[in-house]
């Protein structure tokens, strides 16, 4: 019904904030991390992307200042027993990056700090949504470089290691680090996580 508002950010708290458009002052819940991205923005226009849930005890619009952030949100309440509240909650402490390697790594601990979210559910959350951040939100690299640093290798990187290598990325390292921690690697493993954890030992040394 709403994809996102825009409009003059006019109040926040820790998990909510109204935007004013058109002279009508929408009130949104928002996660914690998008709330202080806020802080800074009270008088100014802002643009917030919009879930719309509807319950018997009535409607709550959920702001989200990404459309990463709103797509991990829908993720998150498709996955049984994980409601609206919930899934702020997760993503109140985990950014959907952070969440997707806490997926793949099947780092339930990290999940399980969010408020209201027991380990059982953090379980939930992985097994019912791993296939899916490992499709979506990792997709497989299709071209890339694969071997020792300095290298030059042209090597088609698919499936688990691709997705590994993509996983690495988008926690902020280059493509040329990430490759260089994969490159003792089994090139045929088919488990993302252990890929990643190989991967980023060898980083920490």
């Amino acid at each position: 019904m709403y994809y996102y508002v825009k409009g003059e950010l006019t109040e926040r708290d820790v998990n909510t904030c109204v935007v004013e458009c058109g002279g009508v002052g929408y009130s949104l819940t928002v996660s914690m991390i998008t709330s202080e991205a806020l802080a800074s923005r009270l008088g100014q226009v802002v643009k917030l992307y919009t879930h719309l849930a509807v319950r018997e005890d009535g409607v709550e619009l959920f702001g989200f200042g990404s459309v990463a952030e709103r797509d991990t949100f829908n993720l998150l309440i498709g996955v049984s027993g994980v409601g609206p509240k919930a899934a702020i909650n997760v993503l109140s402490v985990l950014t959907p990056e952070r969440l997707a390697m806490a997926i793949c790594t099947d780092d339930a601990k990290s999940i399980s700090k969010a408020p209201n979210v027991g380990a059982k559910t953090a379980a939930r959350i992985i097994l019912e949504l791993r296939d899916k951040v490992a499709k979506d939100m990792l997709p497989s690299s299709r071209t890339a470089t694969l071997g020792s640093v300095g290298a030059v290798q042209h090597t088609v990187v698919r499936g688990a290691l691709g997705e590994a290598l993509e996983a690495l990325t988008v926690l902020g390292y280059d493509r040329a680090t990430a490759m260089a921690a994969l490159k003792d690697a089994d090139p045929n493993s088919t488990d993302v996580g252990a890929l990643i954890k190989t991967a980023l030992k060898a980083l920490a040394k």
